[in-house]
């Protein structure tokens, strides 16, 4: 009989609950996981002094742990705050950049335009005097129309400068013509023959052909820039789904619901995590790039001789070479009018001052012209770096986030946290973006539902691209839809209160996701269920002693 005790006691201590990582058979206090759970803003209602059976677990492995129902749940929906505040945190990061280079280059447009503008003014005033100050309003109206189409206006810059010629071309024989009484029909027949007689010489096309192509160009940058941290607001807002969340749980807390706080994640345990995570964002890289290496191309046309400064700065220039030229040829141009439109009759006044201040305008404006700094070179090699830099940012946002959390050091991959105990994570690194994720073991994410707000802002990337090669080639381009986002207002995530099924945070699941084979003491984790369950030797003692006695 005594055999049958022994070997029954034997099979006893096989089969009798092993509390924590020593083998201990008395429970592990929580009084660490207590600390913990408190300094997150947690109260401690509920939380257990020592361990407890963990079959209630949804999310960690359901071993012996010191997490109720409730603290998973909390913990769960921290982790995910807390990611989703890491993700907004870079993506602020990542929009003051653009926005910062967005009101350098803006400003310092601006501030070309305002110089050339007041070059004009100040020059044109004291060389060419009346004739100037007559007319003042046709030069002022069109670097009014020059800053209106920058900002995004809907205006045909060619129109805009056509109109500049033919309205001046007015002005001037008007001026230059004083002493006949002139209609509006008349001046309307002027202009309409500016194309025959050229009185400005090849000022207007080459003009047009100049500042077309360096407003245009800026124009594309500058919205390239806006479009671009739009982007980067918009998805930073896309909230996490609860698979995603469920993942974060399982690497950030679970090992503290397991008594191993101090384990941190393995490096591949922790890329998959996020790769999963950030799959949908993973896929804006593509037309990420090619609309920063478009932005490239565009900010390459701003600097050297026949860069934004030059052009600018010469408008003052090239329309006073247009005047005098026409001023000059003035006899001709008369007499060619007088044939097309009609001869004037003689009633207005006798002097135009138009002679004097010809002579005058010879030597002024191009003495005054100024030269091109260095400003702009600096400007589009600091701009060229931040977005060569910016290349790679969401497909190198998981290893970002990854980079202070997992675990370093000699032996490393041999004691870190895989998702279920300390040892070596053995699933393949997933690749980037969302097809790349359709056998990823810690994210179950369905391949054929992408993000919607993340795919309007593809679009979104796409179309600033195209409108940006477009400027590289001088062909003018509509930004009046720019604001008009196919996005719309929202999100395109449901709220927690819409979502929610049940009082839980986290929807039960009743299957866990299909997992690689671990090391043996995964196993031990994935049975420690049993551990609850009374020694089998307890009800098989009576037994043996009963069929003794007979």
């Amino acid at each position: 009989m005594g055999s049958f005790i022994i070997a029954a006691l034997a099979l006893c201590s096989l089969t009798a609950p092993a509390h924590g990582d020593k083998g201990t058979s008395k429970a592990r206090s929580c009084s660490d996981i207590r600390q913990f759970y408190s300094g997150k803003g947690f109260y401690l209602d509920g939380v257990p002094q020592s361990e407890i059976s963990g079959e209630h677990l949804r999310i960690c492995p359901q071993g012996y742990t010191c997490c109720t129902s409730d603290m998973e749940d909390n913990l769960a929906s921290l982790s995910r705050r807390e990611m989703e505040g890491l993700l907004k945190e870079a993506g602020r990061s990542l929009q003051t950049s653009l926005n910062g280079q967005y009101k350098i280059f803006d400003g310092y447009f601006l501030e070309l335009l305002n110089r050339s503008a007041l070059t004009l003014d100040e020059t044109f005033t004291t060389t060419y005097g009346l004739l100037y100050s007559q007319n003042a309003q046709v030069f002022s109206d069109l670097y009014a129309d020059l800053r209106q189409y920058y900002r995004g206006s809907n205006i045909n810059l060619e129109e805009v400068l056509n109109e500049f010629w033919a309205r001046l071309m007015e002005k001037l024989f008007h001026q230059a013509n004083k002493q006949y009484v002139i209609g509006e029909d008349y001046l309307e027949c002027v202009s309409k023959q500016i194309e025959t007689l050229r009185p400005f010489a090849d000022t207007p096309r080459v003009m047009k052909m100049m500042v077309t192509r360096t407003f245009v160009a800026a124009r594309s940058f500058v919205q390239g820039l806006l479009v671009s941290g739009e982007v980067v607001r918009k998805v930073s807002q896309v909230q996490l789904s609860p698979e995603c969340t469920r993942a974060m749980m399982r690497m950030t807390y679970c090992p503290h619901c397991r008594g191993m706080a101090s384990a941190r994640p393995c490096a591949n345990y922790c890329s998959n995590v996020m790769k999963g995570c950030l799959a949908n964002q993973a896929d804006l890289n593509t037309e990420w790039r090619h609309l920063a290496e478009t932005m490239m191309q565009v900010a390459d046309r701003f600097d050297g001789p026949s860069g934004v400064d030059s052009v600018v700065l010469s408008l003052p220039y090239r329309i006073s070479e247009a005047v005098l030229n026409m001023m000059d040829n003035m006899a001709t141009i008369n007499s060619k009018l007088f044939q097309a439109c009609g001869n004037l009759r003689e009633g207005g006044t006798s002097s135009t001052g138009v002679e004097e201040a010809t002579k005058r305008g010879r030597f002024t404006v191009e003495d005054r012209m100024e030269t091109s700094s260095s400003k702009m070179d600096k400007l589009v090699s600091d701009v060229t770096v931040r977005l060569r830099d910016m290349q790679s940012y969401w497909v190198s946002l998981p290893s970002l986030l990854c980079s202070d959390r997992v675990a370093t050091g000699t032996g490393a991959e041999e004691k870190c946290w895989n998702g279920m105990s300390r040892a070596r994570y053995l699933p393949e690194v997933m690749g980037d973006g969302l097809a790349s994720q359709i056998n990823n073991p810690e994210v179950e994410i369905d391949i054929t539902k992408p993000d919607m707000t993340i795919r309007q802002q593809i679009m979104q990337l796409k179309i600033m691209t195209h409108r940006s090669k477009n400027a590289l080639n001088g062909q003018d381009v509509d930004f009046q839809d720019t604001s008009d986002d196919v996005s719309g207002s929202g999100s395109g995530m449901c709220t927690e209160e819409m979502c929610s099924r049940g009082p839980r945070l986290i929807d039960p699941v009743t299957e866990r996701p299909i997992r690689y084979p671990y090391l043996p003491e995964n196993k031990k984790v994935k049975a420690s269920a049993n551990h609850n369950l009374p020694c089998v030797a307890t009800y098989l003692i009576p037994l043996l002693l009963l069929l003794l006695r007979r």
